[in-house]
């Protein structure tokens, strides 16, 4: 993995200056730091307001986890052409579908929930996570969140992230098949996507460097994106060159 803000990987950024781009972000860990409380969950004041000046500069998307009204009020100014929540299932072309798939699964949760203390179910309709970031013991939480999946009538797509298992229908779309999407309705030439968990490398490994520039918050040689930021408060810096390299084009 290579830093994306070195000078020498200039050229990487200003391919999205010549061409007709597309520049989409995950949220949590991403654009917002990761808190304890996921409903403080917001972007710092200055990454803000240079997130608002990107979206002016050009077409800007959110895929995020979490359901798509829920990040949709923590975008603030920032005027967003494509927001997609639910890891991909909401707000694309597809239809969203397998709802009812999840509903062994949240009522086994639920009832884990309940006597299980520091363990935490959000439930986002066509998604479900279960936090364990507030569990004394989270590798035993971890394990017991993987037995109830793992007794589950139908087997559901289970995704690990930090201090989260998302639970999501079996063929449900990602964000592999949202950037994708993205990428053909916006009829973008080049795209950047930025992210920092486990289900952004449903973007990752789509693997198409030439057309999908994919940069990874926090280095990690077991992630496919071919560029790094070394931490989040680094995505200033990043929109900060973006901005630049843009007002600065012929």
């Amino acid at each position: 993995m290579k830093n994306v803000l070195l000078a020498r990987q200039a050229e990487v950024l200003s391919r999205l200056t010549r061409a007709r781009p597309l520049l989409a972000f995950d949220f949590d860990g991403t654009l917002a730091p990761i808190v304890r409380g996921r409903q403080e969950a917001g972007m710092r004041p200055e990454t803000c307001a240079l997130f608002s000046r990107v979206c002016q500069l050009f077409p800007t998307a959110v895929i995020s986890g979490r359901a798509r009204a829920d990040v949709a009020t923590r975008l603030d100014r920032a005027k967003v052409k494509y927001v997609v929540g639910n890891h991909g299932i909401e707000g694309g072309a597809r239809a969203a579908t397998g709802a009812v798939e999840l509903d062994e699964a949240r009522v086994r949760l639920t009832s884990l929930v309940a006597k299980t203390p520091g363990l935490e179910l959000e439930d986002k309709g066509l998604s479900l996570t279960v936090h364990y970031r507030r569990s004394r013991h989270p590798a035993a939480a971890q394990r017991a969140i993987t037995r109830v999946l793992g007794k589950l009538t139908r087997p559901l797509r289970a995704i690990g992230g930090k201090s989260v298992i998302n639970v999501v229908p079996p063929g449900a779309p990602d964000k592999g098949d949202a950037m994708l999407e993205l990428c053909a309705r916006s009829k973008a030439e080049v795209a950047l996507y930025v992210g920092d968990d486990v289900t952004d490398e449903d973007v990752f490994d789509l693997r198409q460097p030439e057309r999908i520039i994919c940069i990874r918050v926090g280095r990690s040689p077991a992630s496919a994106a071919d560029y790094f930021l070394p931490s989040q408060k680094e995505i200033d810096g990043l929109l900060q060159r973006l901005i630049s390299l843009k007002e600065g084009a012929p």
